[in-house]
């Protein structure tokens, strides 16, 4: 079993920035992959970034630019440096490791972008 837990959400005004954290229960240097999803209200859950066990780090195309994801082994920890923030990135942002082709959840973290 792997425990994630997210924090930095919060609200913030758009073209503002935010800085998201996952701590992982287990060793992150391990890990096929970690990454972040999120979820508008009434949509459903989209990829945001993943960066693998290799460090190739993958974004969806509207977050691109702006985000960075970022893993910190010795903490078990990874982040998701979030700067230029629109209205449609509100959501909940979720974590999520996969370890030995399994993927564990996050119980998410609530960013809202507005003035």
């Amino acid at each position: 079993q792997v425990q994630l837990v997210e924090s930095g959400g919060g609200l913030v005004q758009p073209g503002g920035s935010l800085r998201l954290s996952c701590a992982a229960s287990r060793s992150i240097f391990t890990s096929d992959a970690m990454a972040w999803y999120r979820q508008a209200p009434g949509k459903e859950r989209e990829f945001v970034a993943r960066i693998t066990g290799l460090s190739t780090i993958y974004y969806a195309d509207s977050v691109k630019g702006r985000f960075t994801i970022a893993r910190f082994d010795a903490q078990n920890t990874v982040t998701l440096q979030m700067n230029s923030l629109k209205p449609e990135d509100t959501g909940a942002y979720y974590c999520v490791g996969v370890f030995s082709g399994r993927n564990y959840w996050g119980q998410g973290t609530q960013v809202t972008v507005s003035s």
